[in-house]
C-alpha cells in the first residue's frame, strides 16, 4: 500500500541497497477430493515490445526496448534502470503505459557493473539525454510531452538529464538518493525548476525515504510524494507494489496530457 503522507520523524542515512525484481508467484486450486493442483506463475511475454537502438553523445550504440501505443502521436516516457539491472525490469511498466497510450522506451546503462568513479556515473546521463533526443526524432512522439522515470541511480541520472532538458514535461523517480556514491541532485532538481516531479520510496528504506523528504522541501513547483510500506528498492519494489506501478501511469497520464 502507498502513504500519501510525510512522517515526522526523521530516518538515518543508510548504503544505498542494490535489489532484484522477482515476478515469479505462484497459486493452488483444489479440485476433487484431495487433488491439489499448483500452478506457478510467471511473467508474460511482453510481445509488444520492440528492440531498438541509438547513439549515445560518444558514438556507442544504446539498446532499448520500445512500447509503441495504438494511438499516435503519443507522449513518450524514458525508462532508466537500477545500477547492474537490465532495462527489462521496466518491462510491465512499459507495456502498462502503451496500454494507457503512452509510448515507453526502456534504456540500457553502459555499465553492468559499478565503475567507483562518479564521473562514470555522470557520464551515464548522457544516455539519457541521448534517449530522450532520440523520441523527439521520432513522429509517433508527441512533441512537448515527454518524461524520464528512474530507478535507484537511474533515478539520479534521470534527474540530471532533465535538469538540462526543458523538453522533458514530467519526471518520476523511485528510491533516488541525494548522494549517490558522488551523484548528487539537490542541484539538478532545482534546476528542474516548477516542473512536476514525483518521489517514490519505501518507507523502510532509509535514504530513499530520507530523499524523498528532503526532496520535496520548499519545492519551486509541483512535488508529489508517495511512501510505499513495501520492504523493497528501486524497480523490486515495481514488482511488490502494485499501488506504486498504478501511481506511475497515472502521473504520467495526467501530467504528460
Amino acid at each position: 500500500m502507498l502513504r500519501h503522507t510525510t512522517p515526522n520523524s526523521q530516518l538515518p542515512t543508510s548504503k544505498q541497497d542494490v535489489a532484484t525484481a522477482t515476478f515469479l508467484g505462484a497459486g493452488s486450486w483444489r479440485l476433487g477430493v484431495g487433488l491439489v493442483i499448483l500452478v506457478v506463475l510467471v511473467p508474460p511475454a511482453f510481445a509488444a515490445g520492440r528492440a531498438v537502438s541509438f547513439r549515445s553523445e560518444d558514438g556507442r550504440a544504446i539498446a532499448a526496448t520500445v512500447f509503441e501505443p495504438s494511438q499516435r502521436p503519443a507522449p513518450a516516457v524514458v525508462l532508466v534502470p537500477m545500477l547492474g539491472r537490465p532495462h527489462e525490469d521496466w518491462d510491465a511498466i512499459g507495456q502498462r503505459l502503451a496500454d494507457a497510450n503512452i509510448l515507453a522506451l526502456a534504456i540500457d546503462l553502459p555499465g553492468s557493473s559499478d565503475p567507483g568513479d562518479s564521473k562514470v556515473f555522470s557520464g551515464w546521463s548522457a544516455d539519457v539525454r541521448a534517449a530522450v533526443s532520440y523520441l523527439t526524432s521520432r513522429p509517433e512522439v508527441r512533441v512537448g510531452s515527454i518524461g524520464i522515470a528512474g530507478a535507484s541511480l537511474g533515478a539520479n541520472l534521470a534527474a540530471l538529464a532533465a535538469a538540462d532538458l526543458t523538453s522533458v514535461r514530467s519526471l518520476a523517480l523511485v528510491s533516488p538518493s541525494l548522494d549517490y556514491r558522488g551523484i548528487r541532485i539537490e542541484g539538478a532538481m532545482k534546476q528542474y525548476g516548477g516542473r512536476p516531479a514525483l518521489l517514490i520510496a519505501s518507507s523502510h528504506d532509509p535514504f530513499a525515504a530520507r530523499t524523498v523528504r528532503e526532496l520535496a522541501k520548499d519545492p519551486p513547483g509541483r512535488r508529489e510524494t508517495r511512501f510505499s510500506e513495501a520492504v523493497a528498492h528501486g524497480t523490486a519494489l515495481l514488482a511488490r507494489d502494485p499501488d506504486v506501478v498504478r501511481t506511475l501511469i497515472e502521473w504520467f497520464q495526467a501530467t504528460l496530457r
